[in-house]
């Protein structure tokens, strides 16, 4: 009956703070009043679980809703601009690097632990590998979700106060919330299909990768019309919410306090080193400055895809650079790792 009480708590306070945030025109409403109250709640000793499964089928549902934002341009834009995209990935990268050898250098945190925490994206797949690799997967994924949390404020506030858009709809204008049948059970199955593959291929965000893929090309072809109702979106916003929100939990807080203020410092550092990267990036490409903001911001897919389509930014642009990251993230992130602890000093860490 109490983690029954807790889960209406959390439901409550959650929609109440998602449909204030977007009274408000902030971006990603649902998912960020989800996170922002199952933090607190988790931080306060509600201890909370969400099945994994759920996570999963949020991210399957909102690489639907990526495919949806897709059309051909997206390739075209990578074919004319493949040069300076690599280029700002790899400066994204290299933004992560140097605040994790900071951090190290510093000793914030132990080296390991340092550089897979401070790896712009992937954050479930660092929070995988790291464990294999020596590090501290619990303060791993506290960096990592510190970040998250820190990029989806920073990016909402930048679309809505400093660059002018106007406010979001939950999802696309449009949307009926009683879809048509066939079309409806097609994307639920290519969800479906997508993220059962993607987790038995062991594909690193695979459950979000493969149904984005899957239903871009059958969307770009016209195979299949992706059809997402409102009510479904907002409940894969508020499970992805509340996944990586109940994370922070209470023992994972206590042995990462004392490095809150310098973790933050060194979040906000590298939102900036990517925010010079966008500044740069609209030098050579005629973008607007909230495209690329996005395309370079140290967040998730998942919620860099979320603020992007409800901020009128050029979604095929800000995925496809995401998509590239994520991608050599996973690539280059063990090297870096291994070349940032070797450089480390010698000490034991929190735990």
């Amino acid at each position: 009956m109490r983690t029954l009480t807790s889960w209406a708590v959390l439901l409550v306070l959650s929609l109440a703070l998602a449909f204030t945030l977007q009274r408000a025109g902030l971006p990603a409403a649902f998912l960020l009043g989800a996170l922002l109250v199952a933090m607190a709640l988790a931080l306060k000793g509600i201890d909370l679980r969400l099945p994994r499964f759920s996570f999963l089928g949020a991210q399957a549902l909102i690489g639907c809703m990526i495919a949806e934002a897709v059309t051909g341009s997206i390739l075209a834009t990578v074919a004319q601009a493949w040069a300076v995209m690599l280029l700002t990935v790899a400066t994204t990268i290299l933004a992560g690097g140097i605040v994790g050898w900071g951090l190290t250098r510093l000793e914030v945190l132990p080296g390991t632990t340092a550089a897979w925490g401070s790896s712009p994206g992937a954050a479930s797949a660092m929070v995988a590998m790291a464990e294999e690799y020596g590090a501290d997967p619990r303060l791993v994924a506290f960096m990592q979700y510190l970040r998250v949390v820190v990029v989806v404020l920073s990016a909402s506030l930048v679309s809505r106060l400093l660059l002018g858009q106007a406010a979001p709809a939950m999802v696309p204008a449009g949307e009926p919330w009683l879809p048509p049948l066939l079309p409806f059970v097609a994307t639920l199955g290519i969800a479906a299909i997508g993220a059962v593959a993607g987790r038995c291929l062991w594909i690193p965000a695979g459950p979000l990768l493969l149904p984005m893929a899957i239903g871009a090309v059958l969307h770009v072809a016209g195979i299949v019309a992706i059809t997402l109702p409102p009510w479904l979106l907002g409940i894969a916003y508020l499970a992805l919410g509340w996944y990586v929100g109940l994370r922070f939990d209470l023992e994972v807080t206590r042995y990462a306090v004392r490095a809150i203020p310098r973790l933050l410092l060194a979040t906000l550092a590298l939102i900036g080193l990517c925010a010079l990267s966008a500044w740069l990036l609209t030098r050579f490409l005629p973008i607007d400055g909230l495209t690329a903001f996005l395309a370079t911001s140290p967040g998730g897919l998942d919620s860099v895809a979320i603020i992007a389509v409800g901020s009128n930014a050029d979604v095929p642009f800000v995925l496809a650079i995401q998509t590239l990251r994520l991608f050599l993230v996973v690539l280059v992130g063990p090297p870096l790792a291994r070349f940032i602890a070797r450089t480390a000093p010698r000490r034991h860490g929190p735990c």
